[in-house]
């Protein structure tokens, strides 16, 4: 602590008396500054013990009561004024003015110089800033080893908690509190949520410092609380909060500074080692879509201590052209892992690059932790959208990965945050979609077939809807349409050579009956 005006009263070889102010003497001094200037305060930056032999001091009750004015509103913590040379004793009007402001007035008598007053708050000085280097380098060395114990971030915050006096809490990257010390403190960590949550949203590294009480504290309590991002590629891994009976000294800034520093390792670790680790789960996942799951139930064993036991789904999360998706989607990757870790949950993750974008694929046990925080992410990035699959064996990923990326491309044409297979699967998949995204579609398919009824005779489009409504029967279709199948047959090949498809294509069909159906709704 740095040295008070109390202490440098207290030293019996500079004979101080204390003339006002005596109730504010505990007051940090920061320097001592000697000045004969009626006006100081250009000089001064706040924290100074003023000291003075009144030269140029005025002699009226108002001039001496301005001065002391000037002085305090400057934030000058006290105000030696020494004797023997301007003045015989303290001027009167002085102490009233000094008293008035609550500002600590100094006898200093004619022996004691004002040099010697210098040296004794210098040498506090000097020895608080060697405590504080001291108490540093021991901090960091303790928070150091409970770094690498067993129990790593837990200790770290243990040990911050008890250095600071007060009580410190670690949130993973999606703001979930993870850690706590003491644990009176939960409630105290768990009403910080909103204070984490605009963090999150901002670059790392970035800090918050709430002074006074807590947010939601009924008590009389009253804390000074700083919250900190922990991460080292602007995307933070978790974050650091810690709450002081008061604001938080140079020495324990620097002790708080340390941990983060800390946790910061801890939390990011090496870039090789995640892109390694990220590599194993996609080619796993891989493996499992690939159905070769009893070697990957071998191989994950040993890495990942298992895969997935239960019902799966599988979740496919992409965004349209317009949208940058990597930030969102490594961000849901994070909080999918996040949310597995806090309660076991296994899960495989796989990036890739698709034909329409980036993907992230996510296998995960249906309903799970991991599942409530893929719909959670994508609630909350715009254009964001998830393909989620039916509910399914772990053998069976492979025709879950399918339904998961045909959801998807609903969601994404009908501008859905996410789409379950069992709604792409029950009743008519037009609701589906959106107006515009299904009329986009039919003119851009039927545009040929349409642009040639006009300029020609033939009738392709409504040849074409009655032989895909009688499935492709000819004499059906034909009777419906009151030609002659030969001439149906004609106009299905024409069909087939303005489109460029073979309706023998099941998916083309398909694709033609829902263009064709659009325009019915």
């Amino acid at each position: 602590m740095p040295p008070t005006l109390a202490s440098v009263v207290r030293n019996s070889s500079l004979h101080l008396t204390v003339l006002a102010g005596a109730d504010h003497l505990e007051r940090p001094v920061r320097w001592v500054h000697t000045s004969e200037l009626d006006d100081p305060t250009p000089f001064l930056e706040g924290g100074e013990l003023l000291l003075t032999t009144g030269i140029k001091l005025g002699r009226t009750a108002a001039q001496l009561q301005a001065y002391v004015h000037r002085l305090a509103d400057a934030g000058v913590v006290g105000l030696g004024l020494g004797v023997g040379l301007s003045h015989t004793e303290v001027p009167q009007p002085l102490v009233d003015a000094a008293a008035q402001r609550g500002l600590p007035l100094l006898r200093v008598p004619e022996p004691t110089p004002f040099i010697a007053i210098s040296k004794v708050v210098s040498a506090a000085l000097a020895a608080e800033q060697y405590e504080a280097v001291t108490t540093s380098f021991e901090a960091q060395e303790e928070l150091t080893r409970a770094a690498l114990g067993k129990d790593g971030t837990t200790a770290v915050v243990r040990r911050l908690a008890a250095r600071l006096g007060g009580w410190a809490a670690l949130y993973d990257g999606s703001g979930a509190l993870s850690v706590v010390a003491p644990d009176w403190a939960a409630r105290r960590a768990g009403r910080l949520a909103a204070e984490v949550d605009r963090l999150r949203r901002r670059p790392a590294p970035s800090s918050a410092a709430l002074q006074g009480r807590s947010p939601g504290i009924d008590t009389a309590d009253e804390d000074y609380v700083v919250v900190q991002s922990l991460g080292a590629d602007r995307r933070a891994r978790g974050f650091l909060a810690v709450g002081t009976e008061d604001r938080i000294t140079p020495t324990e800034r620097y002790v708080l500074n340390a941990a983060v520093a800390l946790l910061t390792l801890t939390l990011e670790r090496s870039r090789e080692l995640r892109q390694a680790e990220e590599r194993m789960g996609a080619a796993l996942l891989r493996m499992v879509l690939a159905g070769e799951v009893a070697t990957a139930r071998q191989v994950a064993l040993g890495l990942f201590g298992g895969l997935p036991e239960g019902t799966i789904r599988v979740l496919v999360a992409g965004a349209g052209p317009s949208v940058d998706a990597a930030d969102a989607l490594t961000e849901l990757g994070d909080r999918a892992e996040q949310a597995g870790s806090r309660v076991g949950e296994k899960l495989l993750v796989a990036r890739e690059d698709g034909a329409h974008g980036p993907r992230l694929m996510v296998l995960a046990l249906d309903n799970g932790a991991v599942h409530r925080a893929c719909l959670g992410v994508v609630e909350e990035h715009e254009g964001l959208s998830l393909g989620v699959s039916a509910p399914a064996a772990l053998e069976e990923a492979g025709t879950a990965h399918a339904q998961a990326e045909r959801a998807l491309a609903v969601a994404l044409r009908g501008g859905r945050r996410s789409v379950d297979h069992e709604e792409v699967g029950a009743g008519s998949l037009l609701p589906l979609l959106g107006e515009d995204a299904v009329t986009a579609f039919a003119e851009g398919l039927l545009r040929p077939l349409r642009e040639h009824d006009r300029t020609a005779r033939g009738d392709l489009v409504a040849s074409l809807r009655a032989w895909l409504s009688r499935h492709g029967q000819w004499d059906a279709a034909a009777a419906d349409l009151g030609v002659h199948r030969h001439t149906l047959r004609y106009r299905m090949r024409r069909v087939e050579e303005l489109l460029g498809r073979s309706l023998d294509d099941t998916d083309v069909r398909m694709e033609l009956w829902l263009a064709l159906r659009s325009g019915e709704e």
